[in-house]
């Protein structure tokens, strides 16, 4: 899957090992390394789990059309396909069998 970021500041923090680390702390670095990999090594957003300890969910309400994995009991890291018009199934869902690219928001506790 292609990957983008919502800014270049996000896209350096992520990328580097030791500002993720500095940032984020050892343990959650990890989780979102392997988080990223598992994105970045999916051909498409249906093939990333949707059972633990990934889980990938669609959000709502003020969120609505942003997905998150999860990454520890509060902290989920978020992202929004990046397809302009984003595939749509015929009942209007988002077909994740074609979203291949997403960009990256941000690493949050929403809850």
């Amino acid at each position: 899957m292609d990957i983008t970021f919502r800014n270049s500041k996000l896209q350096r923090t992520l990328n580097s090992d030791r500002e993720l680390r500095r940032t984020y702390g050892d343990n959650l670095a990890k989780k979102i390394q392997m988080r990223l990999n598992i994105l970045k090594g999916a051909d498409n957003l249906a093939l990333v789990p949707v059972a633990g300890p990934t889980r990938l969910h669609a959000l709502t309400q003020n969120r609505k059309g942003q997905y998150a994995v999860d990454l520890d009991r509060r902290n989920r890291l978020i992202f929004a396909p990046n397809h302009h018009p984003i595939p749509l199934r015929k009942d209007g869902g988002v077909d994740l069998e074609n979203v291949t690219e997403i960009t990256i928001l941000e690493v949050t506790d929403y809850h």
